[in-house]
């Protein structure tokens, strides 16, 4: 890649090895190609964390959605960021929550919302949600789908 605005960004399409922490990822970001009020949605099913008392896995299905601003979150960033937490032990309302603070500190976007819906710990399920900034009037926002969790029901 040359003479485009994507040379200054320092992971698509290049290999990039999994950052160890979430604070050693780097989000990276590229211009919003539009005025047009829209939304992101970016969806991982399979997150995981560890449990930062017993180290044991924790699995979340994460929905995340932004309207953007000047700046759109570069997918490939997101995904070593959020992969960086695999070895990364916190409560699941620190992880949730600092994945929104952290997009929102990188992009600035118009609005923010993440639903972390967490597999059960201890038969327990935990859903945590967090929204930053105010929808914009008129913005289309799907439900974000994600059933509660049933158990064997």
């Amino acid at each position: 890649m040359t003479n485009t605005p994507y040379d200054k960004l320092g992971q698509l399409g290049r290999h990039t090895d999994t950052p160890d922490t979430p604070d050693e990822a780097k989000l990276e970001r590229v211009a919003n190609p539009t005025d047009e009020a829209y939304l992101i949605r970016f969806t991982c099913p399979e997150f995981t964390s560890l449990c930062p008392v017993t180290g044991q896995p924790d699995f979340a299905h994460l929905v995340i959605d932004y309207a953007p601003d000047k700046w759109i979150v570069e997918s490939k960033s997101l995904k070593l960021f959020l992969t960086s937490f695999r070895n990364h032990g916190d409560f699941h309302e620190a992880c949730t929550v600092g994945i929104g603070q952290r997009i929102i500190k990188e992009i600035k976007p118009l609005w923010l919302r993440i639903g972390g819906y967490w597999y059960p710990r201890g038969g327990i399920p935990i859903d945590v949600f967090y929204q930053h900034g105010k929808r914009p009037d008129g913005l289309w926002v799907p439900d974000q789908d994600v059933a509660p969790y049933r158990g064997r029901g």
